[in-house]
């Protein structure tokens, strides 16, 4: 199947950005079967909010060096 870049407006912030024919090889490769709804700058934001929330969710890492005799 021959790709083409395709414009898609991001549902977050309403930018307009590019779809690459590489990326949707690369989707469908995956076997992903929806476009992305969110530009990268977003979608990037997301990630980092959601790396931030499991590190506060799973609290400081615990002291596990105990004498052990």
């Amino acid at each position: 199947m021959s790709f083409q870049d395709k414009s898609i407006r991001c549902s977050d912030c309403g930018t307009v950005f590019t779809f690459s024919a590489e990326e949707q090889e690369f989707f469908q490769s995956k076997g992903y079967t929806n476009e992305p709804k969110r530009c990268p700058s977003v979608a990037k934001q997301g990630s980092q909010s959601d790396t931030q929330i499991a590190v506060t969710t799973m609290g400081p890492t615990p002291n596990v060096s105990r004498n052990m005799r």
